[in-house]
């Protein structure tokens, strides 16, 4: 084969093979995210809850010796094809989640202060878990000045957020201990999860609402309910987009009715009701 004159022909033949591998091989970025799956490697790093050493991560993995010396490379492509961030860059996404998370909420709470007579009055005290930077709870707390609000997360998540009168921001973990409370919201939360790890952390929330059950203790829920008919077929749409996403990216789920109502009975609620729908997502009420 006769090379082309010239060093720009000569680069255009060398990008040519290049675009040409990429297509070839682009199947292996398909290949080592079922991998990292397959290994538990997203809930992992999930759980670490801080980031995570190319070490630590090997340690954690049910794998041979022999095979540890892949890890590397597999995180390495990872990593490339933004599946993984490395750890200089969590700063920088967990201040885009947050503000991502927040925008949300700023929506959410807007139709649920219309209901919030119905959904929040008659409690002395709230505590929002996994609320991120308390847009949704800081808006609840403006509603209703007389209660107590507490935003629980993770200690990256509310270090140096200032609360006010009746909002406060508490490390912790929901899978350890929830403080005790009238309310315990829990927004987009329980998708993340699978059903056993759903079921462990609604039970911590119904031991933080077990003694206010003369009170009206409850837990609100803010998630999908798939084959909800009520928004149409984008509604439907979405909801089987965001269940193929929980799915492939931290192991959890969306859930039908049918589903979620397993879920509270296994964790020993006695009821539940479906109080508001918000767009793909439902507001759903769970009594001890």
């Amino acid at each position: 084969m006769e090379l082309p004159k010239g060093k720009e022909s000569t680069q255009e033949l060398l990008d040519a093979q290049t675009h040409i591998w990429n297509h070839i091989f682009k199947f292996i970025n398909t290949m080592s995210l079922k991998c990292a799956i397959q290994l538990d490697i997203p809930n992992i790093i999930h759980k670490h809850g801080k980031p995570m050493t190319l070490t630590e991560l090997t340690d954690a993995l049910l794998i041979g010796k022999t095979k540890s010396q892949y890890v590397s490379c597999l995180m390495r492509l990872l990593v490339h094809s933004n599946f993984f961030i490395k750890a200089n860059r969590v700063p920088r996404l967990n201040h885009l989640f947050n503000e991502a998370m927040a925008s949300d909420s700023g929506l959410v709470h807007l139709v649920l202060l219309k209901n919030s007579k119905q959904l929040f009055g008659g409690f002395e005290s709230l505590v929002d878990v996994g609320g991120g930077t308390g847009a949704m709870t800081r808006a609840i707390s403006e509603a209703f000045p007389e209660p107590k609000c507490t935003v629980l997360d993770l200690p990256h998540v509310v270090a140096g957020l200032k609360g006010t009168e009746n909002l406060s921001f508490l490390e912790g973990d929901m899978f350890e201990a929830i403080p005790h409370a009238d309310v315990v919201l829990l927004k987009w939360i329980l998708h993340d999860w699978n059903d056993e790890d759903s079921v462990r952390i609604l039970k911590k929330c119904k031991d933080a609402i077990s003694n206010k059950k003369d009170k009206g203790g409850k837990v609100i829920i803010i998630d999908m309910i798939l084959n909800n008919h009520g928004g149409g077929d984008k509604v439907i749409e979405d909801q089987l987009f965001y269940g193929m996403a929980m799915m492939a990216y931290v192991d959890g789920k969306e859930r039908t009715e049918e589903e979620w109502a397993k879920l509270f009975f296994y964790a020993g609620f006695s009821s539940y009701k479906i109080a508001l729908e918000l767009g793909v997502r439902s507001l759903i009420e769970v009594y001890p």
